[in-house]
């Protein structure tokens, strides 16, 4: 989305110290914290990236929130898949336009949109109802509602089987992956592909022994690690902390034979 900011955008305030909130912009309506507050009503129709000053004089920068801003912010039931995995995810299962995937385990709809936005047609299958209520609410207010025609949840255990064929993708952020490898093999397409996201290395293994029993081949597993870098002046070197093991992402290709 482009142009000035509009009754009705989510934004984001960012302050002089890096700290960031969100709010949708109405009408006669105030954003508030600890540094003051300002009117919607001075925001409303202002270039995207414009400051504003609260009534204590602490200068706020207003922009729309990209996708990885609104997923760390957002309602959520479910821990979330972060976005230093959902990157390589969409990568590693070759998300596109089209493509049909089956994901089970939607929690609060972190990877559901990362996939949507990529163009994929998502039907996703979730045992608890208020998670899945979660997930399209968070889909629908950064993508829009016309995104939901591809976005079909379903109060589901994916354990006891996929009924959708000759699916392009099957993506799961579940406990026991394993249990759904038999019904993936039935339900992917020739050569489509199974992706897990796992916390343990246990869960890895048992994952890995059941892909390797049945149809798949390619199969491999990998974890992504973030360090960012301190650069002030000449002083630059690695930040102190940094965003280390969150999961590992196992792959594999449905073979035709």
């Amino acid at each position: 989305m482009s142009g000035p900011l509009a009754e009705g955008d989510l934004v984001q305030f960012l302050d002089n110290k890096g700290r960031r909130y969100q709010a949708v912009l109405t009408l006669g309506k105030e954003f508030h914290s600890h540094s003051g507050y300002i009117a919607h009503d001075e925001i409303i129709g202002r270039a995207e990236g414009s400051t504003f000053n609260t009534t204590r004089g602490q200068v706020l920068t207003v922009l729309r929130p990209t996708l990885s801003d609104f997923i760390l912010k957002m309602p959520r039931g479910a821990q979330v898949i972060y976005p230093k995995d959902i990157g390589p995810i969409l990568m590693l299962a070759d998300i596109g336009p089209g493509v049909r995937v089956l994901e089970s385990g939607v929690g609060s709809g972190a990877l559901s949109m990362g996939m949507l936005r990529a163009g994929a047609d998502i039907v996703g299958y979730e045992l608890r109802e208020d998670f899945a209520s979660r997930a399209q609410k968070n889909v629908e207010q950064f993508l829009g509602a016309d995104v939901l025609d591809r976005y079909r949840v379903e109060l589901r255990d994916c354990y006891e089987g996929i009924d959708e064929k000759e699916l392009d993708r099957v993506v799961l952020d579940l406990p026991e992956p394993w249990q759904v490898v038999p019904h993936a093999a039935t339900s992917l397409r020739t050569g489509g592909i199974f992706l897990a996201y796992t916390p343990s290395v246990t869960q890895v293994a048992q994952l890995r022994e059941a892909l390797a029993a049945a149809s798949f081949f390619a199969c491999e597993t990998l974890e992504v690690l973030q360090r960012g870098w301190y650069v002030e002046g000449q002083a630059v070197r690695p930040d102190h902390r940094m965003v280390a093991h969150t999961g590992f992402l196992t792959h594999a290709r449905l073979s035709g034979s």
